[in-house]
């Protein structure tokens, strides 16, 4: 059965988004702000929440009305068959948000949503309450200028959480967004560093890319849990996913002058199997050399959010300014919160975008143009 769909994301990355899943193949995609939707069956529902990189949940659209009531909400809500789509036992919580619409109340909505969920249920079971004690079918209401949207969260926790990262370092990186740094570079087949690796989360995506790993390879999904057909589509997919991995053709190299940060990116590489992978070394980036060939810098070095922290900082960024723009064949790619990087850094950068690191509004600095 085609279901319409739409994967949510970080406000920038919308473009990126939609290429993955015309990559992939899905059909009639069309991106807005902060989610795309395309069209997909069970198996596509699979291979979304499986191969997306960028994603951070993919969502099934029940039904799309327009409310300006309660009422109005409670009555579109109650029409949507609930009692073919999920079993008696089925746990339903409901999450939501409101914007720019007459029911602002977002605790309202959800509990109104509630209720009417249940009075659909009670059309095909007659109970007087359910103990929601089975499948979890995460319900997401949402309502922008008095547009609801009912969909199904078929993901379940974030699509970020690989399982890899058991441990956060201080300020991570989100694993969609290292991911999204990653494509926006157009990285292929040079080497790979990042000189201020952290946790090791954009080496690690590195790895997983080159090695052909889906990123969802490790992990369970909410709907795993809809039924027979959802179920043996996941698990198909993932036999696929699995005859797809490869050695890597390219170096990847990650470096961090904080011996106990090293040893936790290491450990995150050894959880998703991608350790062998990438050389880590116990390194200052004011001792990175010249590659031996063509390479790919991609970094996210500590931003100044504290007090206090801007003079080590703005030393830091002179120093990689002074180690990494004398590089030759090397294209350097760096993400920040800090609007002086380019005066601290020495250089100008080629192009910018702007992205967002959880609520840190930040640029992403590209220098690739060749020195004349």
């Amino acid at each position: 059965m085609k279901y319409r769909c739409y994967a949510s994301c970080a406000f920038g990355i919308e473009g990126i988004l939609a290429d993955e899943l015309k990559g992939l193949g899905f059909e009639n995609v069309s991106a807005q702000d902060a989610r795309v939707y395309f069209d997909a069956d069970e198996k596509g529902i699979a291979k979304a929440n499986i191969f997306l990189r960028t994603a951070d949940r993919v969502y099934l659209v029940l039904k799309e009305f327009r409310a300006i009531t309660f009422d109005d909400l409670f009555e579109g809500v109650a029409a949507i068959p609930f009692g073919d789509i999920m079993p008696s036992d089925a746990r339903f919580p409901v999450d939501g948000n409101a914007v720019r619409s007459a029911l602002g109340s977002v605790s309202d909505v959800q509990a109104v949503t509630k209720k009417a969920v249940v009075t659909a249920m009670q059309k095909v079971y007659p109970k007087e309450r359910f103990e929601e004690n089975g499948s979890m079918f995460n319900l997401y209401v949402n309502l922008f200028k008095d547009q609801v949207t009912i969909a199904l969260n078929t993901s379940g926790m974030g699509l970020n959480r690989r399982g890899y990262r058991l441990k956060n370092a201080q300020a991570p990186l989100k694993e969609t967004l290292a991911a999204a740094l990653i494509m926006i570079s157009r990285w292929r087949t040079r080497d790979f560093y990042d000189p201020l690796c952290g946790s090791g989360t954009i080496a690690i995506e590195a790895a997983m890319l080159a090695s052909g790993m889906a990123p969802g390879l490790k992990r369970r999904f909410d709907a795993q849990g809809y039924g027979n057909e959802f179920r043996k589509q996941f698990a198909e997919m993932k036999e696929y996913a699995q005859s797809l991995l490869k050695e890597p053709e390219m170096d990847i190299f990650a470096g961090d002058i904080d011996r106990k940060t090293l040893e936790l990116a290491k450990e995150h590489a050894h959880n998703m199997d991608v350790a062998q992978y990438i050389r880590f070394s116990k390194k200052d980036v004011r001792e990175f050399e010249q590659p031996c060939r063509p390479a790919s810098v991609i970094t996210n070095p500590p931003y100044a959010v504290r007090m206090g922290e801007e003079k080590e900082v703005a030393k830091l960024y002179r120093a990689m300014g002074e180690a990494l723009r004398p590089l030759e064949d090397t294209v350097i790619f760096v993400i920040t919160a800090d609007n002086q990087f380019e005066a601290k850094y020495g250089a100008k950068a080629d192009k910018r975008r702007k992205l967002y690191n959880g609520s840190i509004k930040c640029t992403y600095y590209q220098y690739f143009r060749k020195k004349h």
